[in-house]
């Protein structure tokens, strides 16, 4: 989806102390074997603070650099891939109650860990749609250190980083550019994330852990249609980064840097930047392997990363990828115009 003149007014995050690999294969919580093979380094752990609270810090910061008020915001939506607070409570309305307040519109998005991209792609359409709109605030937030999930091993090549993140999309001038956002969904592997769980009851209302690597260990075991069908998955990923380097008038080559999920070095190397025959370096791996995969958050936590060093200069074009249940991958690029005032 082309995005004219769509801009990003302020991005804001939260990322709790870290904690080593090193301390949680000394504890038995992470073995040596996996830290030798994934080569990561350290995750955020957030200890008892709850995922709105994250988010409203994250929101604070960017709403502060953005230099608006938040009451002129004429959408919120909030990006969440874990349990937010008690079930049945909306977590967008304690940034309602604490930050923006007002009668906008304010929902949340369940799309995994493109939760963020597929907010872009809704807010970007929300804005445009009535010319007296003119901003947007997305966040997200989780913590996994919970019962009933294991951030050390909740998924294949990655540990589960808890944190928050914020963005203020706008259509007055700010210090990038939203050039295109793009999504693409493979129902043929559907079932990957699912595995052979029943659909009913719901496995956290009965208290079954929540264990990706098994789900997706079970689908290739038996072979199922879904885990075939991710043979497709580099093909489509070229298809949607194709369309959206055309949409932002690009190439591959004017690409600065890469954003990925915060995964191990095999997984990004193979799955995104051996694609285009890309360095490490120009990935944001190295950043990424200290914080772990922090659901929706990553590569805007990566993309704050890249503007605060000055690692991302005024010109440079940025391309966020993701990948999340359903299956749905989705692509974001976006130009940095100005250093903003908060990196000075």
């Amino acid at each position: 989806m082309r995005t004219p003149d769509m801009f990003i007014g302020g991005v804001g995050t939260f990322i709790p102390p870290r904690v080593s690999v090193d301390w949680a294969v000394a504890r038995g919580l992470y073995s040596a074997e996996d830290a030798e093979a994934h080569e990561l380094v350290g995750v955020a752990v957030a200890g008892d603070m709850p995922p709105p609270e994250m988010a409203l810090r994250a929101a604070q910061q960017a709403v502060k650099r953005w230099g608006g008020s938040p009451k002129e915001f004429d959408l919120l939506l909030y990006a969440s891939t874990w349990h937010q607070g008690p079930d049945g409570w909306p977590p967008q309305s304690y940034l309602q109650r604490h930050l923006v307040g007002g009668d906008l519109l304010a929902l949340e998005i369940r799309q995994g860990c493109n939760g963020l991209f597929s907010a872009m792609e809704l807010a970007a359409s929300y804005l445009t749609a009535v010319p007296e709109r003119t901003s947007a605030l997305l966040v997200a937030a989780d913590n996994y250190g919970t019962p009933l999930i294991d951030r050390w091993s909740m998924g294949p090549g990655f540990i589960g980083g808890d944190a928050a993140s914020a963005i203020v999309l706008t259509r007055q001038p700010g210090f990038a550019r939203l050039r295109s956002v793009c999504t693409r969904t493979m129902t043929t592997a559907e079932a990957l994330h699912r595995g052979d769980e029943p659909l009913f009851p719901p496995s956290i209302t009965v208290g079954r852990t929540t264990d990706f690597s098994a789900r997706i260990g079970q689908q290739f075991a038996s072979r199922s249609p879904a885990a075939a069908a991710m043979a497709d998955v580099p093909q489509r990923v070229v298809e949607l980064v194709d369309q959206a380097l055309a949409e932002a008038e690009i190439g591959i080559g004017d690409i600065a840097r890469v954003g990925f999920m915060n995964y191990s070095r095999e997984v990004v190397e193979q799955r995104v930047m051996t694609m285009w025959d890309l360095p490490m370096s120009r990935s944001t791996w190295e950043y990424g392997r200290g914080i772990g995969h922090c659901g929706a958050s990553d590569t805007i936590l990566s993309f704050d990363h890249l503007v605060r060093t000055g690692e991302l200069r005024p010109g440079d074009h940025m391309l966020m990828l993701g990948t999340a249940p359903g299956v749905v991958l989705s692509c974001v690029i976006v130009q940095v115009l100005e250093s903003p005032a908060w990196t000075k």
